[in-house]
């Protein structure tokens, strides 16, 4: 689906600190496209052609096993740009990935061609484009981190209090945060148990109440 925007350029700190004329360029030859949420913004099967910058909505990125499970290596937020897309293009190999629109997005795309071009010719450009591929690929090192050296139950109490984002009760079920975690189901019901029986939380049926937030921020910051 295709829609329209205005000046996009003005909702990324970097494009919006480019010099006009480059500005100019990239209204004119990049194009906007949006999806439902739900929907799958790229996958597995795709070898992108474009640098995706998103404009509207968020973007979750995950990565599945054989085995099915499921790990979610980041998010795209409004504002930023996707640094798989960018090193998908760059390789020209096809995503090994999985982005799903979270919320309806509006998203820009830059052509393959537009792109090497501004980056041969526009140092500001060029800058912009690695130093967020540079930003991202350290968060994505600080998860394979996490996964291989966290301790679970600090990581989880982490991942409660940023999906409460200042409420006191979450709607996610014991699968959808082993995905966040990328760890089994099995293990993050038995922490939520026992968050359970040291009074942090209380359980329903897809839903969490977080009963003590205090003491979940300690267990969160004791890493």
């Amino acid at each position: 689906m295709k829609t329209t925007v205005g000046d996009w350029t003005e909702s990324f700190l970097g494009t919006r600190n480019l010099l006009r004329r480059v500005r100019d360029k990239l209204l004119h030859e990049a194009r906007v496209v949006s999806y439902k949420q739900g929907q799958q913004v790229f996958g597995p099967d795709n070898i992108p052609d474009s640098l995706m910058f998103l404009h509207v909505g968020r973007i979750r990125v995950s990565q599945s096993s054989d085995a099915g499970r499921e790990i979610v290596l980041y998010r795209v937020e409004a504002g930023e740009s996707c640094v798989l897309t960018t090193a998908c293009m760059l390789s020209e190999e096809a995503y090994n990935a999985e982005g799903i629109a979270e919320t309806d997005v509006t998203a820009i795309t830059l052509p393959r061609t537009s792109f090497d071009r501004l980056a041969a010719e526009e140092d500001s450009f060029r800058g912009f484009v690695f130093s967020a591929y540079s930003r991202r690929l350290i968060d994505l090192l600080r998860v394979v981190d996490d996964v291989a050296f966290g301790r679970m139950d600090v990581r989880l109490a982490e991942r409660l209090l940023a999906l409460g984002e200042g409420h006191s009760e979450i709607q996610a079920t014991h699968q959808a945060l082993a995905n966040e975690l990328g760890t089994a189901r099995e293990v993050v019901s038995r922490i939520l148990n026992d968050f359970q029986k040291r009074g942090l939380i209380l359980q329903t049926r897809g839903r969490i109440t977080l009963q003590n937030k205090p003491q979940l921020e300690i267990l969160a910051n004791s890493a």
